[in-house]
C-alpha cells in the first residue's frame, strides 16, 4: 500500500513538473526584412520565424494572414528530435507535401570570425560560409536560449538576426518579441505526403509554372504504318500534329517551347520544325495536309516550279515556326560508335523563348505540329511541350503583341510532295503582298533563315547575303552564318570524320549546326500606316551541281502593337 502511494506521489510530482516546464517554455517571433544595395522595398512579404527550445518554424507575414497563393513553403526544425529539418509545401491543388532530413543541419559548415556587434540589443557573433560561389555572412546571438534563422541555413548556430549575401543582399531582423504560443496554422496536419528531397523540389518547381505536354516520346519516321489516335500524322509519318488548348497568357509572362530528340535509326542531320497552323482564313495549311498540298495556293517565281502553301494570300496563311531545329548525327542510337575521350550525349534538348508569339496562342485552341525531314523507317523520337512562366513584374498587364503570318518556305510536308524552297534562283526571289487594316506601331519582322543543299559549293556551306525589301526599298541585309558547330561534337556520334582531322558536324554552315536551334532575328520596320504592302526576300542561291541543288528555309511573321 505504501509503495502504491509512493508511485502515485511520484507521478503527481512528474505531471506538475512537466506542466511547469510547458508553462516556462518561452517562444519568440522574429520579423525580418530584406534589402538590396541598401534599398529596402516597401510592402515586401517579410519573413517570420517562430522559435522555442523544442521547435522552429520559418514562415512569412502573408502565410500567417492566409494571403499566399500556392505553391508556397514552410521550414520546420524539430529540436526535440535531434534537429530534424522538415520542409512542408502547399501545392496548387491544395495538397501538402513534405520532406524530412535528420542530417541536413549537421552538414552545414561555417568559419568562425572574431567580429561581434549588437543587433536589436543582443550581442552577436559572426560566421562565414560559401554556397555555390556566393559569400554568406551570418550574425547570430545565443543570449535568448532559442535557435532559428530566416531560412534553413544557420538553424543550428543560435538565433540568426542578420544574413548578408555577396555584400549586397541583406536579410535582417526588425523585431524580436515573446509570444504565448506558436500559431496553430503552422503545425503539421497529418495529411502531408512524404517525398525524398529531390522529388519534393521537383514538385514545387513544376508547380510554379504551367506545363502543356504536346507530344510524349512520339516517333517521327518515314513509314506507311502510322497509327491513328489523337495525334494526326502526315507525309508518311514525318509530320505529327495535335490540337492543343492554350490558357490565358499575360503580357508579362514568358512562354517557352521545348523539344527533346533521340535518333531511333536515322544517322543524319535533318531539318526540324515545331510550328503552329493559323486558322484565321478560309483555307489553312491543315487543309492541304488532309487534302493534298496541290490544293493550297501556289507561288511561282518563273523557274517552272510551283511552291505550295508558302506565302500569305487573301484566303490563306502559312504556318508559323515556333522553333527551327536541326537533329545531330544519330544521337543515342549510334552512341556505340566510340571515339577515345568522347562521351556522347544521351539526347538533345532544344529550348527557345517564344513569348513574342503569345498573341496567337493565348486562350486559343491551336494545331501544333512537329516535323523532321527523314526517309528512315525508324527515324527519331521526340517529346515536345510548351511552358508558361509568370512574369517577374507582378501585376503587369499590358497587351500582347499582334501577329501576322507572312511566309514559310520550310517544306515540312516534303515527304508529302511539298516543293523545296528553291525560289531564290531568280531575282524575284520570294515576293508577297499583305494588308494592314489599321495603323501598326513598333512593327518587327520575325525572320528565320537557313541555307541548305549542295556539297562544298552548295548554299549550306557558302555564306549568302539575305536582302529584304519593303515596297521595293532595301530594308535589311544580313549574311546568316554559324561557325561554332564544333561546340556540339558530343551530340554527333555518327558524324563522318575527314582526313583533315575535322568531323562533318564541325563544319560551319548557313545559320545552323547539327544539334542546335536556329533563333529568329527581329527586323525593325517602325510604325506602318494602314494599307497594302509588298515584301520581297532575295538570296543569291547557288546553281545545281549534278543531282545536288541548293535551297533556303525562310519564315517571316509580323509582330506589332
Amino acid at each position: 500500500m505504501r509503495t502504491m502511494k509512493k508511485n502515485i506521489l511520484f507521478v503527481s510530482i512528474l505531471c506538475l513538473s512537466l506542466s511547469s516546464y510547458a508553462q516556462k517554455l518561452t517562444s519568440y517571433v522574429i520579423q525580418y526584412n530584406q534589402s538590396f544595395n541598401g534599398n529596402t522595398p516597401a510592402n515586401q512579404n517579410g519573413v517570420l520565424v517562430y522559435a522555442n527550445a523544442n521547435e522552429t518554424y520559418v514562415s512569412s507575414e502573408k502565410d500567417i494572414k492566409g494571403q499566399l497563393l500556392p505553391p508556397y513553403e514552410r521550414v520546420l526544425v524539430e529540436r526535440s528530435s535531434g534537429n530534424t529539418l522538415l520542409k512542408i509545401a502547399k501545392l496548387k491543388d491544395g495538397s501538402l507535401i513534405l520532406t524530412r532530413d535528420s542530417l541536413a543541419l549537421s552538414k552545414q559548415k561555417f568559419n568562425p570570425t572574431n567580429e561581434t556587434k549588437t543587433i536589436l540589443g543582443y550581442p552577436c557573433k559572426k560566421v562565414e560560409t560559401s554556397i555555390n560561389s556566393n559569400k554568406i555572412e551570418i550574425w547570430y546571438t545565443d543570449k535568448l536560449g532559442v535557435k532559428g534563422a530566416p531560412s534553413e541555413l544557420g538553424q543550428d548556430l543560435g538565433l540568426v538576426l542578420e544574413v548578408i549575401r555577396n555584400g549586397n543582399t541583406r536579410t535582417f531582423a526588425t523585431k524580436v518579441e515573446k509570444v504565448k504560443t506558436i500559431p496553430e496554422q503552422l503545425k503539421l496536419k497529418g495529411s502531408e505526403k512524404r517525398y525524398d528531397e529531390l522529388s519534393y523540389k521537383d514538385l514545387i518547381w513544376k508547380n510554379r509554372f504551367v506545363q502543356l505536354p504536346i507530344f510524349q516520346k512520339e516517333r517521327i519516321r518515314f513509314s506507311d504504318d502510322t497509327k491513328s489516335d489523337s495525334i494526326l500524322r502526315f507525309a508518311n509519318g514525318t509530320v505529327i500534329v495535335k490540337k492543343v488548348k492554350i490558357p490565358k497568357i499575360k503580357a508579362s509572362d514568358n512562354v517557352f517551347v521545348q523539344l527533346v530528340e533521340q535518333s531511333k535509326g536515322d544517322a543524319y542531320d535533318r531539318t526540324g520544325s515545331v510550328f503552329i497552323i493559323p486558322a484565321n482564313k478560309a483555307q489553312s495549311f491543315l487543309d492541304g495536309m488532309k487534302n493534298g498540298m496541290s490544293t493550297l495556293p501556289k507561288y511561282e517565281n518563273g523557274n517552272g516550279k510551283s511552291y505550295q502553301g508558302v506565302v500569305r494570300t487573301a484566303t490563306f496563311e502559312p504556318i508559323v515556326e515556333l522553333m527551327r531545329f536541326f537533329t545531330p548525327f544519330g544521337v543515342k542510337q549510334f552512341n556505340y560508335l566510340q571515339l577515345k575521350d568522347k562521351v556522347w550525349q544521351d539526347s538533345v534538348l532544344y529550348r527557345q523563348d517564344v513569348s513574342e508569339l503569345a498573341g496567337m496562342l493565348s486562350e486559343q485552341e491551336v494545331y501544333v505540329g512537329a516535323f523532321i525531314g527523314n526517309y528512315d523507317k525508324n527515324g527519331h523520337e521526340v517529346s515536345v511541350e510548351l511552358t508558361i512562366h509568370p512574369g517577374f513584374e507582378a501585376g503587369s498587364e499590358g497587351n500582347l503583341k499582334k501577329t501576322m503570318s507572312l511566309f514559310t518556305t520550310t517544306n515540312v510536308m516534303e515527304m508529302g510532295g511539298q516543293e523545296y524552297g528553291s525560289m531564290f534562283d531568280k531575282d524575284k526571289g520570294l515576293t508577297l503582298s499583305f494588308r494592314l487594316d489599321q495603323d501598326a506601331k513598333n512593327v518587327q519582322l520575325r525572320y528565320i533563315t537557313t541555307g541548305h543543299g549542295g556539297w562544298g559549293n552548295g548554299d549550306e556551306f557558302v555564306p549568302k547575303e539575305n536582302r529584304i525589301f519593303l515596297n521595293d526599298t532595301l530594308l535589311f541585309k544580313y549574311t546568316p552564318w554559324r561557325n561554332d558547330c564544333g561546340s556540339y561534337r558530343l551530340s554527333n556520334p555518327a558524324s563522318g570524320n575527314f582526313a583533315t582531322g575535322l568531323s562533318s558536324s564541325d563544319l560551319s554552315r548557313s545559320n545552323w549546326c547539327p544539334g542546335t536551334v536556329t533563333p529568329p532575328i527581329y527586323i525593325d520596320l517602325g510604325d506602318l500606316k494602314a494599307g497594302d504592302y509588298k515584301l520581297q526576300v532575295q538570296i543569291p542561291q547557288g546553281a545545281p551541281e549534278g543531282t545536288s541543288f541548293s535551297s533556303w528555309n525562310v519564315s517571316g511573321t509580323l509582330l506589332f502593337d
